[in-house]
């Protein structure tokens, strides 16, 4: 028995052995035992009450129990959750860490792979303004790139030679647009460039990509190839026409000889013709040679003679043989073609009415090459030739001069022929060596002699011949000839 029951069962005896001492009187009245009654009810009641309590003590107890171990394991169950939640989310940024630099990764290797292409790689807006820049533009133009992104590509690189009008048909017909061979400097320093235009078009932005390669060496090999494939139509042409210029030449030559002859003092029957004409044949030759004929007649034999060689190399030209070179002294091949080309040039200023100086700048030093002598004095009187009639047209405002320079480099002898004529425009410099080519009226010139001009340098001499001109500023020839042949 609980001791709380004790003490509550205590006051019961106590009473009942206080009732049991008192006078009968009193134990023997009926209030006594409703008392008692009551006393026991009471105590009885509290005994309940007390067992109740402790019966629904256990069942609160035993359900606050039931709740805390729900609350429990929803707690663990949403903490368990929470865990997940967290792990997938450190996962996630892992990913996310791990998208990040193999994007970077993958950019700056796009970005090494666009920096090192050779092509110039440009993006634009459809308004033109740069959005990339690549090392290659860089450089071409010498902008970094942190300076071009952002502004306007059409004023900040006008030297790319990029239209915005290509640029906008590209972006509105929605295909790539090619600009080939498109030429900037002039003469030797001329280059060309491929420029082609691909639209960019997303739902958020319009550009253009534009990429842009040097062809520079591609152009100029093809333009000597054209000149090879016009040059070799040529030997079916030089062969006809060196027989039919040989018996000409031959009659030429021949009389000249034959006039040399009936002059000389040395043959008796010239005498007794002269005597029978009643003239002194010693006479006849003082006169001609005041008057300067005989020397007239030299010159003719003289010219009949290189236009035999000419021909000659014409006939070599089509038969493919190749004639043995020989080491020469180019200054003084110069100069004797200066000597050459004065006889001409003295001719010209009297019948043009033109003062034209002949100027050189040659070395002290002797440069020998391998050559044919023959040739390329053909090409320097061809070329001082053009030289000087690039006068006819030019106002005389300024001192005409031709001026013949040589200069040597580790491989090559340099010359270059340079005057202040009335120039040439671009058009005229790519067909300038073409066969048959000419700025000349109608029957003064044939087109030829550029043309064998640039054979002989560039294939029987490995060399190369290149022209810069500019209208009314004048025009320059710079031929190459290596120092030895292979």
């Amino acid at each position: 028995m609980p001791l709380r029951h004790l003490f509550l069962i205590i006051p019961f005896v106590y009473t009942s052995h206080t009732l049991a001492q008192t006078p009968t009187s009193f134990a023997q009245s009926p209030y006594t035992i409703t008392i008692l009654v009551a006393i026991c009810l009471v105590l009885l009641t509290i005994i309940f009450w007390q067992r109740g309590d402790k019966v629904i003590s256990k069942r609160y107890e035993q359900e606050l129990n039931t709740r805390y171990q729900a609350l429990e394991k929803r707690l663990f169950e949403r903490g368990e959750k929470l865990r997940s939640i967290n792990d997938q989310l450190y996962d996630e940024i892992t990913k996310h860490e791990n998208t990040e630099v193999l994007l970077n990764e993958t950019q700056d290797y796009m970005q090494n792979i666009i920096n090192s292409m050779p092509s110039i790689l440009i993006g634009v807006t459809d308004t033109g303004l740069i959005t990339h820049w690549n090392q290659a533009a860089y450089n071409a133009t010498d902008i970094h790139y942190k300076q071009a992104l952002g502004n306007n590509l059409f004023t900040l690189a006008p030297s790319l030679l990029i239209e915005p009008r290509i640029i906008d048909k590209a972006i509105e017909k929605k295909t790539p647009q090619k600009l080939e061979a498109v030429q900037s400097g002039h003469g030797s320093k001329a280059s060309y460039r491929d420029i082609t235009i691909y639209p960019l078009v997303s739902h958020d932005s319009v550009g253009a990509a534009i990429r842009i390669d040097d062809v520079t060496a591609r152009v100029n090999l093809e333009n000597m190839m054209i000149q090879n494939e016009k040059l070799s139509s040529l030997g079916e042409l030089a062969a006809g026409v060196a027989h039919e210029i040989n018996n000409p030449m031959g009659i030429v030559l021949q009389g000249v000889q034959n006039i040399k002859r009936r002059l000389s003092k040395e043959i008796r029957s010239n005498n007794a013709t002269a005597a029978e004409c009643g003239i002194d044949l010693a006479d006849v030759n003082h006169y001609l040679e005041s008057r300067k004929i005989l020397q007239f007649i030299d010159d003719i034999q003289e010219a009949g003679e290189r236009a035999t060689e000419i021909v000659t190399n014409m006939l070599r030209f089509a038969r493919a043989q190749h004639q043995q070179l020989e080491h020469v002294d180019i200054k003084s091949l110069i100069i004797d073609s200066l000597h050459m080309a004065e006889q001409n040039l003295a001719v010209m200023q009297i019948q043009d009415d033109l003062d034209i100086t002949l100027e050189t700048q040659l070395p002290e030093e002797t440069i020998e090459i391998a050559c044919s002598p023959i040739e390329i004095q053909q090409v320097l009187l061809n070329i001082l030739s053009n030289a000087f009639h690039a006068f006819s047209d030019k106002p005389v405002c300024a001192p005409l001069t031709v001026t013949l320079s040589l200069s040597r480099t580790e491989k090559d002898a340099v010359i270059t022929i340079q005057d202040n004529g009335a120039g040439m425009d671009v058009w005229t410099q790519k067909h300038i060596f073409d066969p048959f080519f000419t700025t000349k009226e109608v029957g003064k010139g044939t087109g030829l002699g550029l043309s064998v001009s640039y054979y002989i340098v560039t294939e029987r001499h490995r060399g190369t011949i290149t022209v810069d001109s500019k209208i009314e500023e004048g025009t320059t020839f710079t031929i190459t000839l290596p120092l030895e042949m292979d």
